[in-house]
């Protein structure tokens, strides 16, 4: 049987100096025998340095380089011997008791791998967060979408996700997985270097029979890009690259149809962006598929040696039922 002292909450810091400060005490507080890290990703603000001298509990873990957030936890988890593992960004905020219903559905469920808990916008507390919500799913294109949250269009938290239920994938901005499952599977994909790795890996975790749940009894309070805003271009280039990765690489049949499709789609997404006189985020999707294509050849090479399961997508097409359907709740 787990208990809060068999979790490792491990916090992945790049010059955020200014997030531990305002995030780390609510960690601190509130998450009772559990041990914390901060896997720092050299940097040059003073962070280690600041936790060490503000939070003796916390322990510092030094990467040698700024390896993104799938590099930054694969380099620091080696260390860490819990059997449960947090990895909590750095500007979220927890609540009171937030691991206690966290144990108690791993321990309920012993194929339950990984576990994601209600995600709520630290700005604007009554509303869901972008990145999770109240748990992911996909659907047969590879498009990411959540409870709470689909595309743009975010839900008031009345309720109606304090649920535990079977979700595709759960946020990297919370998501807790056992620490055996993290390396059976090898941890994140390091080419990905930010965005969508959290996806790949609950993907790879349901190809290999792991389930993943979402428990909205537990809650925590995210910004959201603080490492990078959604109006940031890169990020649009990463989710859309990183994205038709996850696809090549983990679905289980039909891949030229798919990819084809997709890849359409994007299309239609990037030249929506160009008739909205966006043009740095056209670019960005038309700079994400020529650096898929470029990396093709290592992705098929990588979806020959993984094992595959059918029946994974929650939807055909969640672009036709948001924009053709309006359909704007899951």
């Amino acid at each position: 049987m787990y208990t809060t002292k068999d979790i490792a909450v491990v916090i992945l810091n790049w010059n955020g100096k200014a997030l531990l400060k305002q995030f780390l005490p609510s960690v601190v507080n509130y998450s009772h025998d559990a041990k914390i890290y901060v896997a720092d990703n050299a940097s040059t603000d003073g962070s280690v340095s600041f936790v060490s001298e503000h939070f003796p509990t916390v322990t510092t873990i030094q990467n040698a380089e700024n390896g993104g957030y799938a590099k930054g936890y694969n380099d620091s988890l080696r260390y860490i011997e819990e059997p449960l593992l947090c990895l909590l960004n750095s500007d979220i905020q927890v609540t009171e008791n937030w691991l206690k219903p966290i144990v108690d559905e791993f321990n309920a469920n012993t194929q339950t791998a990984i576990i994601q808990p209600k995600i709520l916008d630290y700005k604007n507390k009554d509303y869901f967060e972008y990145a999770g919500a109240a748990g992911g799913f996909i659907d047969k294109y590879g498009y990411p979408f959540c409870r709470g949250r689909i595309f743009d269009t975010i839900e008031k938290d009345n309720g109606q996700y304090n649920d535990t239920i079977d979700i595709f994938w759960a946020s990297g901005a919370c998501l807790f997985i056992k620490n055996s499952v993290f390396k059976e599977l090898n941890g994140f994909d390091q080419s990905y270097f930010a965005h969508m790795e959290e996806i790949d890996l609950c993907w790879r975790a349901f190809n290999t029979n792991h389930k993943a749940r979402y428990v909205g009894t537990s809650t925590v309070y995210h910004v959201g890009g603080a490492t990078l805003s959604n109006t940031n271009p890169r990020k649009t280039y990463l989710n859309f690259r990183n994205s038709l990765f996850t696809l090549v690489k983990n679905t289980d049949s039909n891949l030229f149809t798919r990819s084809v499709v997709r890849l359409k789609l994007d299309g239609i997404a990037a030249f929506r962006f160009l008739f909205q006189f966006k043009p740095k985020y056209f670019w960005a999707i038309m700079r994400a598929h020529a650096s898929f294509y470029k990396g093709l050849g290592r992705i098929l090479a990588q979806r020959k040696q993984l094992p595959k399961r059918p029946n994974y997508y929650n939807t055909n097409s969640i672009v036709w039922s948001y924009f053709v359907k309006k359909k704007r709740k899951f």
